[in-house]
């Protein structure tokens, strides 16, 4: 298998914007376009980011979590340092809901369950991750079907990560045999090929709001 290198990775331009979902003296929420990265990467021609962006007019802004390159949807930043600790132990302690809309090669037989496989590491082929039962961190993944479509033989579904590691509905959605269209590190050239990005968007977000103490429950349409 050939391995996969990541350090020439150079992001192609990302032309499309940044939709401001919700706003208030503290937190922002945006729906993030696919196709741009959550934070500037090492390489100086990926400097265009979500926080590159924003930062240009919050200069404090910064990210209380991040959304894969090729995903879309909501994302929730934080005005100052406070509120991004705040944010980022919601993240952290699982009390934030999240909701992933995608859709998945083939017909999954169930209607809905939970794909429990603990992820690792994958030390031969980065930055790829892999199933290990033994070696890897808890991942648990609810999965609702909600359409199964002929041409192409796909299922649309609603995601909720009950755990949030990294790909983790990306190598999940490998895992039990119906990787996400589009997906360039998990799925294969055929997969790839039904689809122009990664179809996989966050949907919703559910969360305490760290000045409040209201709950906070945001929803951002899936664009496919």
């Amino acid at each position: 298998m050939n391995k996969l290198i990541f350090d020439d990775f150079i992001a192609l331009p990302c032309t499309a914007a940044i939709q401001v979902l919700y706003e208030d003296n503290v937190i922002l929420a945006i729906n993030k376009p696919s196709g741009l990265l959550s934070l500037s990467g090492k390489n100086p021609q990926n400097q265009d980011s979500v926080h590159f962006r924003l930062a240009q007019q919050y200069p404090n802004i910064t990210l209380a979590h991040r959304l894969d390159f090729g995903t879309s949807g909501l994302m929730v930043l934080a005005k100052n340092k406070e509120v991004n600790a705040n944010l980022t132990h919601q993240f952290q302690s699982k009390t934030v809901v999240k909701h992933y809309e995608s859709m998945l090669a083939g017909h999954l037989t169930q209607e809905e369950g939970v794909i429990d496989l603990a992820i690792a590491k994958d030390a031969s082929i980065f930055p790829r991750l892999k199933i290990c039962q033994q070696l890897g961190k808890v991942a648990k993944t609810h999965f609702k079907v909600l359409q199964r479509l002929p041409k192409p033989r796909c299922t649309r579904v609603i995601f909720t990560p009950l755990t949030g590691r990294t790909h983790q509905l990306r190598i999940h959605s490998q895992a039990i045999g119906h990787p996400i269209l589009g997906c360039d590190l998990y799925g294969d050239t055929t997969t790839q090929s039904l689809a122009a990005r990664l179809m996989l968007h966050s949907v919703s977000l559910g969360f305490t709001h760290p000045q409040t103490q209201s709950r906070i429950n945001l929803s951002c349409p899936c664009p496919f």
